[in-house]
């Protein structure tokens, strides 16, 4: 039975509207798994390396569809909310073809930069090719990336989250497939795993763009429109914490790879790229509530139903505390047989890995609360505490952990940092929380 964003929300119903997106998010992560697993085994941990240090570059170019997409899904879920569906249609289009012009020019230019940027990073002579070829292999599908990116947000906004999931298990299984068939049979090494990743990402981007642009079932539809730069402003206004915090998370990478080199060599960058790839999944929990979550919150704020934006506040928290206790202890309980299906051939870097992986699953007690906080007020229109709290928890209150608590701890101060930065980005979260009660009513 289809529900809709204008329903009263109980527990299970919010569990079934938002559990295909948090499954979405949850199998996106595991297939981008998958592309490390065979990299690590079949073609080393020096090509490993590699890929984990030209990745940011990489993330903070698609940052531009996570921006889009919940920025864009904020402002045409409360347009719905509002009762103009014409409207709504007309920026939902604006949006999406903006982001395919973003991504063709953002391909382009790195081409042009990547290897520069490989150089920068501290990619070694033993790296830079891997670096450069899987780097422009990526770049070719960069503006399918970022489709695939919008339309994560926007098939929820269309009340569709079902389609998002069957992409994505798509889109999965056809990355899965052909690493093996492209890394483990035919022996393509890193070139392989990037174009699997690719045509993974053709499937999540071009097939939900030729859905939305015929006539479908859902609440949106792909049309002709005219460019508002009041709407983009706006748009890129509400999605610039999503924006800010995946720049900030691929800068921060920047800097653990930086200090990892300095105290454990390659060893260090391949458990940190390790970490990041089981990490995504536990944290697709939270992502997938809080892009599930959004357009119920913005249509609720659009129609000024402050009962039930209480009502979702109030159930999100509860729910989020049991999600982050489970998947803690789930965490610290998995680290060792999650750590060997990476790296499993080399026992100190085995033990490495399982080590900073079980500092690191305590950041999961306080993470979730902080990922939903970001994407309420990006719910709510107010880009500027949403990108906020992201600025604060993703790059601001990461630097100086990262950089001190190493001089104490070592190694371990690495692992120790993103709990830190959990700890002070919370403490910024209630204060946000409490402040702007009285302005929108959810308390």
């Amino acid at each position: 039975m289809k529900i809709q964003l204008s329903e009263h929300f109980t527990y299970s119903k919010l569990l079934r509207f938002t559990m295909p997106t948090i499954a979405m998010m949850i199998f996106t992560s595991i297939y981008g798994v998958v592309d490390g697993i065979f990299v690590s085994n079949f073609v080393g941990k020096t090509s490993f390396a590699a890929v984990n240090l030209i990745m940011p570059f990489l993330m903070i170019l698609g940052t531009i569809g996570f921006m889009l997409g919940t920025g864009g899904s904020a402002i045409v879920s409360k347009t719905l909310g509002e009762g103009n569906l014409n409207k709504a249609n007309s920026y939902f289009s604006m949006i999406v073809y903006l982001a395919l012009i973003c991504g063709i020019i953002l391909s382009i230019l790195g081409w042009i930069f990547i290897r520069p940027a490989a150089i920068l990073l501290g990619a070694d002579k033993s790296m830079l090719s891997d670096c450069i070829l899987y780097g422009k292999i990526i770049l070719i599908i960069l503006p399918a990336f970022i489709l695939q990116n919008i339309f994560q947000s926007f098939l929820v906004t269309a009340e569709k989250p079902h389609i998002g999931l069957a992409l994505t298990l798509t889109a999965g299984i056809t990355n899965m497939i052909l690493d093996f068939i492209f890394v483990a049979v035919f022996k393509w090494g890193i070139a392989g795993a990037a174009i699997a990743t690719g045509i993974s990402q053709i499937v999540g981007g071009i097939i939900p763009f030729v859905y939305f642009l015929r006539k479908n079932t859902s609440t949106l539809r792909l049309r002709k429109t005219r460019f508002k730069a009041g709407i983009i402003l706006k748009t890129c206004a509400n999605g610039s914490s999503e924006m800010l915090s995946n720049i900030s998370m691929s800068l921060v990478s920047m800097l653990y790879n930086f200090q990892l080199m300095k105290l454990a060599g390659e060893n260090g960058i391949a458990a940190y790229g390790v970490i990041m790839y089981i990490n995504f999944i536990f944290t697709g929990v939270f992502f997938g509530y809080a892009i599930g979550s959004a357009p119920i919150i913005g249509y609720n704020y659009g129609a000024a139903n402050h009962s039930e934006l209480k009502n979702m506040f109030k159930k999100s928290l509860c729910g989020l505390a049991v999600a982050s206790v489970i998947l803690t202890s789930l965490s610290i309980a998995l680290s060792l047989p999650l750590s060997k299906i990476f790296v499993g051939y080399d026992n100190e870097l085995l033990m490495l890995t399982c080590r900073g992986f079980r500092i690191y699953s305590l950041s999961f007690l306080i993470m979730g609360f902080n990922i939903f906080s970001s994407s309420f007020f990006t719910a709510l229109n107010n880009g500027a505490i949403s990108a906020a709290i992201s600025f604060l928890r993703t790059l601001v209150f990461q630097i100086f952990p990262v950089l001190l608590l190493p001089l104490a701890l070592g190694t371990d101060g690495i692992w120790l940092a993103i709990v830190v930065a959990e700890l002070l980005a919370l403490a910024v979260t209630i204060i946000f929380f409490i402040k702007k009660k009285n302005v929108y009513h959810y308390i």
